[in-house]
């Protein structure tokens, strides 16, 4: 008994119209035409896509003919899967080590594209066993048992869209078949494109047509389309279909040709999907194809097993047995007829059945074997290595004979699953094989770039592959330098987009009303860059760097302190030495002159203390310049704060000392017993302590820290002490100038006492400068940054010290150096006339 499996190479889903319910009698299914047969003990059945009936549409007002008018047109580069087929069962019948003792036959029925034959040629096949060669079927039907022996769609749609984002190629077109498949395709990827940035300039679908009377409406669809095409901005085109699609795509370049207002439009870059292969009808071999030169086309897999070009080579119809294709295809392949079957007057060439299939071109017939085929070719491969594990497997278990024939094949047929799945073999090619447990081959995809000469041959040229086995991100393999474009594109990189490219320095804003990738382009705003091509938004740069001028790169922020390195800073530092020494002189000079009566007038004690305060002041503006420190931020305020208010401090005894010494002048005064040394040391003790106190909080609480700000500064980070609480900050500043008023207003006062001891006058200036300096200092140092801040408070401190060195010291350094006549008792009692 004969076992019949069926190995569907391309089954085709039609869309089925219901029929009017009329009551009119309907011609039952004609028996397939064509079909191959070769004996065997173990037939493999199939379902070949040869070729296609166009005919006159039936009327259902009226009972049919006994055969309606119609004429076969045959698609001649889809015999390859026949002739694959049929070497393949021959190479493996003539391999001993496979099925020693079965061999391997098929039957195979013609399904013309229809949807009825299709059908009809099932029933007629017993069907059991399914395979397929190309992802075309994604439905797996409970209880029909499916292998594909192709990558799967999802990968090929993961390896579209990663050419896309290689090429950054957001702006397509797609153009798909009009049936099932083609909306299927069409369905899935729509989402999946837009999620990752493609937008689709147009949506076409292939027409089909059956009927004669349909084929105006198709080519005036296919004109339609052919303009939307050519006249869009969109530079690639994604076209889907069916092994057979590219002739009916190759209508393009005709109505280009023939089409004025796309004359000086040459092409686009297609990119073809596995099921389309470069075929054509035989009215079109003289048709330039070139409009689809550099097309980018994914490709099942394949490498060309041995022997089978001259298997081709040698195969005509004299030489062949059972084939009922080869006759029809060799006619209309090679524009002759055999004359057994004219009939009358030949008209035309006559066949020989000696015309060489070398001499076709790529679009009618390829003498090397394509990747449909080579599916084909592994799917019967598949199958005999599967009986073989199987028989192997019973002879082992002692279940199975091979005398046994056929009968036992037939009782454990199903069996044959349980090895199909997860089988793994080498193919004569040399190639890896391996159904895994959901049937599916782990093949992968290639990507071939399409190069087509005048004389309209065809040139494979791998450029890459879709990895399954490698990460979603990573499974694109190419080589972009070997890809030749189309001579529209001068060679090179064609850009597919919508809008121009964004450049670094602006970001996107999508157009109301307009797809995602049609955009206009706006500068990032202040404090924003974008560093990258077409960017959705701008992006702050990190605290540490500042945006570029143009805004297309984050630079880092320079360090930013007053140091002993830069100008102002050595100018500040040698300025604060300088005063220093000079104050250091005077102080020198004031004790070697400790007995004079100038040095002793006004309490000399207070003097030195001054001018000690004075040198200290000089001094700690040095510990505001250099890179801030824990220490030095510590000391930094309260220091000068302290200072500070101790030689404001003594210039307040001092005048209070003046103003009291004349008041104790009067008879009868209550003051004489204030006068002395006593009450001078007593004020700067009690000022200088209630400033240490304000300080022995702030440090307490909330003490001064080294801290960096990146925010002040568009360009640099500031290395700064950070004041910790300015409250206590600003507390010390109140307190000092309010010492610093109470001592300028006293001085005021007593402004109109005799000259020769009027020190209160000198007191008087000096602390007019003194709070005219602190008054400017604060809106300064509020509105400066950086060290230019802390630059600010040195000067103030330094402009301060000075009115104070200058005002009080100067008068007395003068007679104490240039008038030593002056210097003496009587000359200081002189009374004012």
């Amino acid at each position: 008994m004969v076992v019949l499996v069926l190995l569907l190479l391309e089954l085709l889903s039609y869309n089925v119209c219901q029929a009017h319910i009329a009551k009119c009698k309907l011609q039952g299914p004609h028996h397939p035409l064509h079909m191959y047969h070769q004996p065997g003990d173990f037939l493999t059945g199939g379902i070949v896509s040869h070729g296609g009936f166009i005919s006159s549409p039936a009327k259902f007002t009226e009972e049919p003919p006994p055969a309606l008018p119609e004429e076969l047109v045959v698609v001649p580069k889809l015999y390859q899967h026949i002739v694959a087929l049929a070497f393949a069962v021959k190479e493996i019948n003539e391999d001993p080590h496979i099925l020693p003792n079965i061999t391997l036959g098929f039957h195979l029925y013609d399904s013309y594209k229809n949807a009825r034959s299709t059908y009809l040629a099932t029933l007629l096949l017993l069907s059991r066993l399914i395979y397929g060669s190309a992802p075309v079927m994604n439905d797996k039907s409970p209880g029909l048992p499916f292998y594909q022996m192709a990558a799967t769609e999802a990968l090929q749609y993961e390896g579209i869209l990663s050419l896309l984002l290689h090429f950054r190629w957001t702006w397509i077109g797609v153009i798909a078949t009009d049936n099932d498949n083609g909306e299927r395709f069409v369905q899935t990827i729509s989402p999946m494109f837009t999620k990752s940035g493609v937008c689709f300039a147009f949506l076409e679908r292939i027409p089909n047509f059956s009927f004669i009377s349909e084929v105006a409406d198709m080519l005036r669809q296919g004109a339609m389309i052919n303009e939307k095409i050519f006249s869009s901005k969109a530079n690639v085109v994604i076209a889907s279909g069916e092994s057979y699609s590219m002739a009916s795509l190759r209508w393009l370049s005709y109505f280009s040709d023939h089409d004025d207002m796309t004359k000086n439009v040459e092409s686009k870059v297609w990119i073809i999907t596995a099921q389309v292969e470069f075929a054509s009808f035989v009215f079109q071999r003289n048709w330039d194809s070139g409009v689809f030169n550099g097309a980018i086309s994914f490709e099942i897999h394949f490498r060309n097993p041995p022997g089978f070009h001259q298997y081709v080579v040698y195969r005509n119809p004299s030489s062949t047995d059972g084939d009922g294709f080869i006759r029809d295809f060799w006619q209309q392949t090679f524009e002759c007829v055999f004359l057994d079957i004219a009939a009358g007057k030949v008209e035309g060439n006559i066949c020989t059945g000696e015309e060489k299939l070398e001499s076709l071109p790529g679009s009618l017939f390829e003498m090397s074997m394509t990747g449909h085929s080579y599916s084909i070719h592994s799917a019967v491969y598949t199958m005999a290595h599967a009986l073989h594990a199987m028989s192997t497997s019973r002879l082992r278990h002692r279940r199975m004979a091979y005398g046994q024939g056929g009968k036992n094949l037939n009782q454990q047929f199903w069996q044959l699953h349980n090895f199909l799945r997860s089988i793994s073999f080498n193919n004569t090619a040399g190639d890896v094989v391996f159904i895994n447990q959901n049937g599916e081959a782990t093949s992968s995809l290639d990507i071939v770039n399409w190069i087509i000469f005048a004389n309209q041959s065809l040139h494979r040229v791998r450029v890459g592959r879709i990895d399954p086995q490698a990460p979603p991100n990573l499974s694109l393999l190419l080589d972009e330098d070997a890809i030749t474009w189309h001579n529209w594109f001068n060679q090179t990189w064609p850009l597919s987009l919508c809008t121009e490219t964004c450049l670094p320095g602006s970001s996107k804003k999508v157009k109301e009303g307009q797809p995602p990738c049609c955009y206009d382009c706006i500068p990032c705003p202040e404090g924003k860059i974008a560093n990258q091509d077409d960017m959705n938004d701008c992006n702050k740069c990190p605290d540490k760097d500042y945006p570029s001028k143009n805004r297309h790169a984050c630079l880092p922020k320079d360090i930013s302190f007053l140091s002993y390195e830069e100008p102002l800073g050595i100018s500040l530092a040698c300025c604060s030495l300088s005063l220093s020494l000079i104050t250091a002189l005077i102080l020198g000079t004031f004790i070697k002159h400790h007995d004079t009566p100038i040095v002793i007038a006004n309490n000399r004690n207070l003097t030195y203390t001054l001018l000690i305060s004075l040198l200290l002041c000089f001094l700690c503006a040095l510990l505001f310049i250099g890179r801030p420190e824990k220490v030095t931020c510590l000391l930094r305020q309260t220091a000068f704060g302290i200072i500070f208010s101790t030689a404001v401090s003594c210039v307040l005894a001092k005048t209070l000392t003046v103003v009291l010494a004349f008041m104790a002048t009067k008879p009868d005064s209550r003051m004489r017993k204030w006068v002395g040394k006593g009450l001078g040391h007593s004020i700067l003790l009690f000022c200088s302590i209630v400033q240490v106190g304000i300080c022995t909080v702030w440090l307490a609480t909330s003490p001064p820290y080294p801290d960096v700000d990146m925010h002040s500064m568009t360009e640099e980070i500031i290395l700064e002490c950070n004041e910790g609480s300015v409250t206590m900050f600003y507390c010390v500043l109140i307190y000092m100038s309010c010492l610093a008023t109470v001592s300028f207003v006293v001085a005021f006062l007593a402004r109109k006492l005799p000259d020769s001891f009027n020190e209160a006058k000198f007191i008087t200036f000096s602390m007019l400068v003194f709070c005219s300096v602190w008054l400017s200092f604060i809106p300064s140092y509020l509105s400066t940054k950086g060290k230019y801040m802390v630059a600010v408070e040195i000067f103030s401190i330094l402009a301060s010290s000075i009115g104070l060195l200058v005002c009080i010291f100067s008068p007395k350094c003068y007679i104490i150096i240039l008038r030593p006549e002056m210097n003496n008792r009587e000359q200081l009692i002189r009374k004012k006339n």
